[in-house]
């Protein structure tokens, strides 16, 4: 009542009645600004990419190369990783700058001896290497490139039964990475049947290795 008398005595217009909330389907929500700390939190999170879709992607690569220990895959993740660094690093370099040019140089030259680039003319191919690049240099992967074998799965079996070797070393390991200076010396053991098969198919079989 006195806020009535006083709204009176001073020719004040009533107060409106309070609104209440509408419960229609075209009501706008609109959100409160975002404080600094979300911002950041936000920065990080992919909106396109969830984690359900990049474990599909991995599923798949794994079951492609017939990787079969997951720890393999994220460890050439982090090396693409830390390829990607140190390429980004050099980029903020001057370009006659010599340090860059003789790290671009061994950066280049590594990677091409390891067979993950093709060329050693470019640091941007350097810049977009993949975990799957890594895969394509796996022991498997490359005996069925050089037709030793047929499939991945066979490939894998023949390594873990000892019967495939790099260089004078026997390789038990699928996840052995061949490099591309040793692509030449991946070959059967001296007591491999298949060895004994492909010389006697090519009419290169020894007499001691009749014996």
């Amino acid at each position: 009542n006195t806020l009535h008398h006083k709204q009176k005595k001073n020719n004040l217009p009533p107060p409106p009645p309070p609104c209440k909330p509408t419960t229609s389907s075209s009501s706008i929500i609109i959100m409160r600004q975002l404080k600094h700390h979300e911002k950041k939190l936000l920065r990080k999170v992919d909106l396109y990419a969830w984690k359900g879709d990049e474990n599909i992607r991995v599923a798949k690569i794994l079951r492609r190369y017939h990787i079969q220990n997951r720890e393999d895959y994220v460890a050439y993740n982090k090396i693409c990783g830390l390829v990607t660094k140190l390429t980004a690093k050099l980029k903020n370099l001057p370009p006659d700058d010599p340090f860059r040019i003789h790290m671009t140089e061994q950066l280049l030259t590594k990677l091409h001896d390891m067979g993950i680039l093709t060329t050693t003319k470019s640091l941007q191919k350097a810049e977009t290497i993949t975990a799957t690049a890594l895969c394509r240099r796996r022991l498997p992967v490359v005996m069925v490139r050089m037709k030793m074998s047929e499939t991945l799965r066979n490939a894998i079996t023949l390594i873990e039964q000892g019967q495939v070797r790099v260089g004078p070393n026997v390789v038990t390991d699928p996840s052995f990475l061949v490099t591309r200076g040793m692509e030449d010396f991946v070959t059967w053991v001296d007591s491999s049947k298949i060895r004994r098969a492909v010389h006697k198919y090519n009419d290169k079989l020894d007499d001691f290795d009749l014996m």
